[in-house]
């Protein structure tokens, strides 16, 4: 199936993205590098295009009661602008995907899932369709960019694009959002984001998308502002240890075992995947998400064995060495009766043991809400 491209594409061949096959899109994944590109996050504000993911709308009056089914937080305690991350699990209590959950209003919500599970999801939900609930793919129809980094919010009061709500841009909270039209079109702006920094990300037609991007660019000169990739993105992500589907999340792992117990409402009422869960959880997860530093610059890698004393206790999700941090550093799912205090651990680097230790998550503490 010939790869897909995000309204964005030119714009990124024409500043010199190298642009590479991902989730069935040709993506950037570097411009300038990913060590600068994760720099300009962390210190001023960097543009990303994330049109690839999906959006998925559910309305009618029984909107909020049909994704409380779906996923795991509780949809109806969101109020209204407000946003929630989760999961949505299969019967086993494992995750299908992680996503966000806007709430407009009683009989609208919004789902954005990742680009790799529009489909399944997509048909998933279509398999469960209630009566009063209408469930439809707007992915291609929506352009989305994420406006990331400390001076993030200082670039969207400059623009066109965010006159309308620059008062509410100004008091926007963390996982809230504002939804406006601008010629007659809507637009969503919500203070969200996967990098650890204060961020917002932008919904809009596809057809204005490459006009938005170019107004950032242009206006955001002095605040050093560039386009990011693929590969910053995800060290970004790493270093405050968000998890990313198909590493630390998959159908054979549950979020209780990732570490997001906190995203699993099971006294909320019937949702799916609650009474795996609720059996996990009173056993007890057999694995949990751990990180680990590695001694001098090796890299452990996705799939790498965790060792203790010799012994493999788990595996690594992902790892590299993080720009930010100076260190190499992983995280892995491994078995719950591995002890940090006893020590012993190593990772196995394409047959030879690079020496490990345990170390608190995150590595890096998240400032976007800040």
């Amino acid at each position: 199936m010939e790869n897909k491209k995000t309204p964005l594409y030119d714009a990124h061949v024409r500043t010199g993205g190298r642009i590479v096959p991902f989730a069935g899109f040709l993506m950037p994944v570097s411009f300038e590098g990913i060590v600068a590109e994760h720099a300009r996050v962390r210190t001023a504000v960097g543009l990303f295009d994330v049109s690839h993911m999906g959006e998925i709308s559910i309305t009618g009056p029984g909107a909020v009661a049909f994704a409380d089914r779906v996923v795991t937080n509780n949809v109806a305690k969101l109020a209204h602008g407000q946003i929630c991350y989760t999961v949505a699990c299969n019967e086993k209590g494992t995750v299908l995907d992680d996503l966000l959950v806007y709430r407009f209003s009683d009989e609208r919500i919004l789902l954005v899932v990742n680009a790799v599970n529009v489909e399944k999801i997509f048909r998933h939900l279509k398999s469960l369709q209630a009566p009063g609930v209408e469930v439809r793919d707007l992915t291609a129809a929506i352009g989305q960019i994420a406006v990331q980094g400390p001076r993030s919010r200082e670039l969207l009061m400059r623009t066109e694009l965010c006159a309308p709500v620059r008062d509410a841009l100004a008091g926007l909270k963390y996982y809230r959002f504002v939804s406006f039209e601008s010629r007659g079109e809507e637009i969503i702006l919500s203070r969200t984001g996967y990098t650890g920094e204060l961020g917002f990300e932008i919904y809009l037609p596809a057809g204005r998308a490459m006009g938005a991007w170019e107004e950032l660019l242009a206006l955001g000169k002095d605040l050093g502002v560039g386009p990011i990739g693929l590969g910053a993105r995800d060290t970004l992500r790493f270093e405050p240890c968000l998890c990313l589907y198909g590493h630390e999340l998959d159908e054979e792992t549950s979020p209780l075992e990732a570490g997001l117990s906190w995203l699993v409402k099971l006294n909320k009422g019937e949702f799916l995947g609650r009474s795996a869960l609720l059996k996990e959880k009173e056993r007890g997860p057999a694995r949990t998400l751990a990180g680990f530093e590695i001694a001098g610059r090796q890299i452990a890698r996705q799939g790498f064995s965790v060792l203790q004393d010799g012994k493999k206790i788990g595996a690594v999700t992902s790892g590299t060495f993080a720009p930010t941090l100076g260190k190499s550093l992983a995280l892995a799912l491994v078995s719950s009766a591995a002890k940090a205090e006893r020590g012993g651990f190593a990772i196995d680097v394409r047959g030879k043991a690079a020496e490990a230790t345990m170390t608190p998550v995150p590595f890096y503490k998240s400032r976007a809400t800040d």
